[in-house]
């Protein structure tokens, strides 16, 4: 009995000289390894772009590259517009329908602010106001005498302008057969007068000068019989069609801005 007791103590002291056991970490794979496993898995494969999404990306491009050249331009300077209504002078045929281009520039004067208009000898001995990019001249010739006198304002504006400067000039006329108070702006070149006898003296004296027609619309008569065209035409217009007439200047001030751009 006492010899076991003194092999339990023995025992005892030798388990407690036995040295402790070391943790050992589980090996780890590479590093590269781990990260080639990585991308396996976070990456699927990607799939080829279609045309249509090659076409878009080009497109997204393009457009970037016209934004950004767009912001280093400088803004471009609109075109100084020379703008003359012809008509027949003097109050006996002042807003007659005829003369509606007279009566459109005297509207659109006043919409502007622009100075009253005065008489200036040497551009051709028509009223002239200026108060800004826009020049405004009225005919004091008779409709079918036109022609001389558009082209000495002509003349004496190109040289008001300055070195290598161009702009536009607008010939604002009466139009029969459209409706009262409408507006047609054309812009093309080589067009006939069609009947119209303020055109018809301008072309002439113009030459290959180019001109930009803007109608005011005075309507038409029910006959077609020149002589009652004429009293229509040269009828004063009644307080109703007066205001239709002048009312078109908003719509003429928006087409102006157009021909600005050139």
């Amino acid at each position: 009995m006492a010899k076991s007791k003194k092999q339990s103590r023995k025992s005892k002291a030798n388990e407690d000289d036995w040295p402790e056991a070391e943790t050992v970490a589980p090996a780890q794979p590479p590093t590269s390894l781990l990260a080639r496993r990585r991308s396996s898995v976070s990456k699927p494969p990607t799939k080829p772009k279609t045309k249509r999404q090659k076409s878009l990306s080009q497109i997204d491009r393009l457009a970037a590259t016209l934004e950004s050249n767009n912001a280093l331009m400088p803004p471009t300077k609109p075109l100084p517009l020379l703008i003359c209504s012809i008509g027949n002078p003097g109050t006996t045929y002042a807003n007659t329908l005829h003369s509606a281009g007279h009566t459109v520039l005297n509207r659109l004067a006043s919409h502007l602010n622009y100075p009253a208009f005065r008489k200036e000898k040497s551009w051709g001995n028509g009223l002239l106001s200026q108060g800004g990019e826009w020049t405004l001249w009225q005919s004091t010739a008779y409709m079918n005498e036109s022609g001389k006198g558009v082209r000495a304002a002509y003349t004496a504006w190109n040289k008001s302008l300055g070195v290598g400067e161009q702009g536009r000039l607008v010939i604002v006329h009466d139009e029969l057969e459209k409706e009262l108070g409408s507006l047609s702006v054309k812009t093309k070149q080589g067009l006939s007068a069609r009947g119209h006898n303020g055109l018809k003296s301008i072309l002439a004296h113009l030459g290959v000068a180019e001109f930009v027609r803007v109608g005011v619309g005075i309507g038409r008569p029910v006959s077609r019989e020149s002589a009652d065209v004429a009293r229509y035409v040269l009828r004063k217009m009644t307080e109703g069609e007066r205001e239709r007439v002048e009312g078109c200047v908003g719509e003429l001030v928006e087409r102006l801005r157009g021909l600005e751009g050139g």
